[in-house]
């Protein structure tokens, strides 16, 4: 598929599943095959009830393109985004990299995407898409970053109808400079502006809904900390742990041509990395903070080691390009009561 290209074949993916959602009796079919879940995998964390913990992350339908299809294969939650504020079409291509001996990716999409407003207007017609929703928001590239907390408060209010919980995506190595705002000062004015928002957004006597944050696994332990006491002053729900590295250790011999390739490594490198920055996460907020665990999950034991170590939902993505959707299926199944 997408005969070699990378990109070409992930957006083949989309479209072909986007089809088979408009086709009569598709979904239900395909929901027989993989979106059966087992009893007692259920949970609720922050305030929201999952059918099940293994989610579908951020990047892989920035643009709400397929979502009547994720939950047949068995996903109990999918986050949409990165989306910003402005439409943007990204990096330059290539821009996506398969790393086929070391079941990576690297990836400098750099959010393309078509805007928060227009991710709005399709979420609007879909309607109830009967399971969890998060919405990822970053900046926008042409946004300077002395106006960054403009740029996500605007993606907050065009979308918090829509949205169970919100990623703030600060941690992306895609975006010139968007790193920088997890430093404590940049985070603490940030995530304070979206619970402001949040609250005046919240109708009926409803509490603000939950606002995560999304951080690199290359931060040292200092700076999670540092960033952690940020988080739990200004009461953010949680955190999803990790992004993408811009670390390459972990590669194997025949992918060394492709380590010099700029952007964010994800796969089976990030396994060690991510449970080890959950654990750290957990131990620091000692449990009281919810952790959606993301990053090198390639077989059910993999996501069973992030909720060992702490985390309450988890995530894939780069699993699914090496695996494909029995993962789903196969993790669910692991993950069930015995």
């Amino acid at each position: 598929m997408g005969k070699g290209d990378a990109e070409i074949a992930h957006e083949q993916t989309l479209h072909g599943l986007r089809r088979l959602s408009r086709i009569p009796g598709a979904v239900p079919a395909l929901s027989r095959t993989y979106g059966a879940l087992p009893a007692g995998i259920e949970r609720t964390v922050f305030g929201v009830r999952f059918p099940s913990p293994v989610g579908l992350a951020a990047g892989m339908d920035k643009n709400g393109l397929a979502l009547p299809a994720w939950r047949a294969l068995g996903f109990g939650f999918v986050e949409v985004g990165t989306v910003t504020a402005h439409p943007q079409p990204g990096n330059e291509k290539p821009r996506l990299f398969r790393l086929v001996e070391s079941e990576a990716v690297i990836n400098r999409m750099g959010f393309n995407n078509l805007g928060s407003a227009a991710l709005a207007d399709k979420l609007a017609a879909y309607g109830d898409l009967g399971y969890p929703l998060g919405i990822s928001i970053g900046k926008s590239k042409v946004t300077p970053l002395e106006d960054a907390v403009g740029d996500y408060v605007t993606s907050l209010r065009r979308l918090y109808r829509f949205g169970d919980y919100f990623a703030v995506n600060v941690s992306s190595p895609n975006t010139p400079g968007l790193r920088s705002l997890q430093d404590a000062g940049h985070l603490r004015e940030l995530l304070t502006a979206l619970h402001d928002e949040a609250r005046t957004l919240s109708t009926g006597g409803r509490d603000p809904k939950p606002v995560l944050v999304k951080i690199a696994p290359d931060l040292t332990e200092p700076a999670i900390d540092e960033l952690l006491g940020v988080c739990t002053d200004v009461g953010v729900a949680g955190i999803i742990a990790t992004n993408t590295t811009i670390g390459r250790s972990g590669l194997a011999l025949a992918d060394e041509r492709l380590s010099g390739e700029t952007g964010g490594l994800s796969g089976r490198p990030l396994t060690e990395l991510a449970a080890k920055t959950v654990a750290q996460i957990h131990a620091s907020t000692n449990g009281a903070l919810p952790i959606i665990g993301v990053g090198g999950i390639l077989e059910p034991d993999d996501a069973v080691r992030l909720f060992d170590a702490g985390a309450s939902l988890v995530q894939l993505y780069t699993g699914l390009i090496y695996r494909g959707p029995s993962l789903v299926r196969r993790t669910n199944r692991r993950l069930a009561p015995r």
